[in-house]
């Protein structure tokens, strides 16, 4: 089972890996007006809500204890995050507040996983 929970772990970086890296890639068109939410944003954001649920019952099912308010906090952010870039995925340009608003998500979204003991 803890190999099978690292396989998840490490699809899980992988997705917020793209949906960082989306984000990062776009960070100079933002300031120039230009910017607009890539697939790998979406892609990425639909990896971390799928594994990250995946990743909660195996670590239910292998007896590990689960902080539910760090999880359900996590999961409000994601689905925020998820909500906006599917919403404007299609858009030309994306507007400066809610592009900035997924990368202070997902920034912080980092942040709560690491550092929330």
């Amino acid at each position: 089972m803890g190999v099978l929970i690292h396989v998840f772990v490490g699809l899980h970086i992988i997705g917020i890996a793209s949906l960082l890296g989306g984000f990062l890639t776009q960070m100079k068109a933002m300031s120039a007006g230009t910017a607009r939410f890539n697939p790998a944003m979406l892609h990425g954001a639909l990896t971390m809500l799928v594994t990250g649920a995946v990743l909660v019952g195996l670590n239910q099912a292998d007896g590990n204890t689960v902080d539910h308010l760090k999880i359900g906090v996590k999961m409000a952010l994601l689905v925020v995050i998820l909500g906006l870039v599917y919403v404007k995925r299609d858009e030309e340009k994306a507007e400066k507040g809610p592009f900035a608003l997924v990368g202070a998500l997902t920034t912080a979204n980092i942040f709560i996983a690491v550092l929330w003991t």
